[in-house]
């Protein structure tokens, strides 16, 4: 991928994670479809000539309601690189990282690799593999944490997560 393109990859997830941190999931022209509990959105980045979209969900702890998630699932430019990419509040501990589950499998940590003003990102490219189990799971947990010893479980829908992969251009 050429640096033109990361600059308009960045320009775009960095749009549609400020879209989705500030509430404004609603903006005109960015949600293009949604998929169960899933939505598309959309924009064309500055400089590009196609529109990029990417699948996100917004989800809050159900006892916590200060701590929030927001997933975003993409495919690259090139239409093989897939990205699962989590912002996660600040507060948590880092170190730790973020862990997954999907229905009752554990799939593994993996650490943040930045910092912004209104959270942290968690990014991992995605294997043929955890495509699969996403798309016939019913749901997957995130487990972010405050302590070492203190995990706190999000639970994420995984209803219409196949269809809306399917539709990503």
């Amino acid at each position: 991928m050429g640096v033109s393109r990361w600059v308009r990859y960045g320009a775009l997830m960095l749009g549609l994670w400020t879209l989705s941190a500030t509430g404004a999931a609603n903006a005109q022209g960015m949600v293009k479809n949604t998929f169960g509990d899933w939505q598309m959105r959309c924009e064309t980045p500055a400089g590009a000539t196609a529109e990029q979209c990417a699948l996100v969900q917004n989800v809050v702890a159900e006892d916590r309601p200060n701590i929030t998630l927001v997933i975003i699932v993409l495919k690259n430019a090139d239409g093989v690189t897939r990205h699962l990419r989590v912002v996660a509040p600040l507060g948590i501990l880092l170190p730790s990282g973020l862990g997954l589950k999907i229905d009752d499998t554990d799939i593994g940590r993996v650490g943040f690799v930045r910092c912004l003003a209104a959270g942290c990102v968690a990014e991992v490219v995605m294997e043929d593999a955890l495509i699969e189990q996403m798309k016939t799971g019913k749901s997957a947990t995130f487990i972010v944490f405050q302590t070492p010893e203190e995990g706190i479980g999000i639970p994420v829908s995984l209803n219409g997560f196949a269809a809306g992969f399917d539709a990503l251009p």
